[in-house]
């Protein structure tokens, strides 16, 4: 029986290539998004080269949706992998930005990762094993100007992992941070800086799979990429 990935936001980006990732390497792949046009596009384009990957559209900034998502995975089985990749970023300044913009963020990049980590620990608990990645940022350590209310979710989601460690490290879960720099994804389509001084999401991918592929008897805590020129 093939383990299950469970991959939050997995319709572009970062959250495209874990799912490709992990499908290559053999695993049964869940994902989600709200773009379910993607979601089906991605699922026709890796069944064609025989892998197993279920697709499921939800908006995770609604608990609601989150808890429902949830109990499709439940459906497939016990996690081996939960990686909590969906989020959001609207540039703005605290002092500044529109009203309800921290409130939105902090749904997508902070709940949607507790509500649904709730759901499904207790199963993982009773296995013993899993490993859980939660996306945090450059943002979760460095404070950008421009990052306003995005770099408050993710110093929180930071938080929430380094306690997530603490907990679960008994149990035989492993916990780990992962702080992105700059990626070239569609959220950077379009500005004026070259392709080339951007990491590369299938990047960020292969160094998750590393730090799963570790034995059971060690963990990376945080994960830290940036590009190789530094921050942007």
């Amino acid at each position: 029986m093939k383990k299950l990935a469970v991959i939050t936001g997995g319709s572009k980006g970062i959250g495209k290539a874990l799912v490709e990732k992990f499908a290559e390497e053999g695993f049964q792949v869940l994902t989600c998004a709200r773009d379910l046009k993607a979601l089906n596009q991605l699922k026709a384009d890796l069944k064609l080269k025989g892998f197993t990957i279920e697709v499921v559209s939800a908006d995770l900034s609604v608990k609601e949706e989150v808890l429902r998502f949830a109990e499709q995975v439940k459906i497939l089985g016990v996690p081996t992998v939960l990686i909590n990749n969906t989020g959001i970023f609207v540039q703005g300044q605290i002092h500044n930005e529109e009203d309800g913009v921290l409130e939105k963020q902090i749904q997508t990049n902070l709940y949607s990762a507790y509500h649904l980590t709730r759901a499904l620990v207790p199963a993982m608990m009773k296995e013993k094993k899993g490993h859980i990645f939660n996306m945090c940022s450059t943002a979760s350590i460095t404070p950008y100007i421009n990052g306003g209310s995005y770099c408050i979710t993710k110093y929180a989601l930071l938080g929430m992992t380094k306690v997530l460690r603490e907990e679960l490290k008994t149990h035989g879960i492993r916990v780990t941070a992962i702080l992105p720099g700059a990626t070239y994804t569609s959220s950077w389509e379009g500005v004026d800086i070259p392709q080339e001084r951007f990491m590369k999401s299938e990047d960020v991918a292969s160094a998750i799979w590393a730090a799963y592929s570790l034995s059971d008897q060690a963990v990376i805590e945080e994960l830290l990429l940036r590009p190789q020129l530094g921050d942007l």
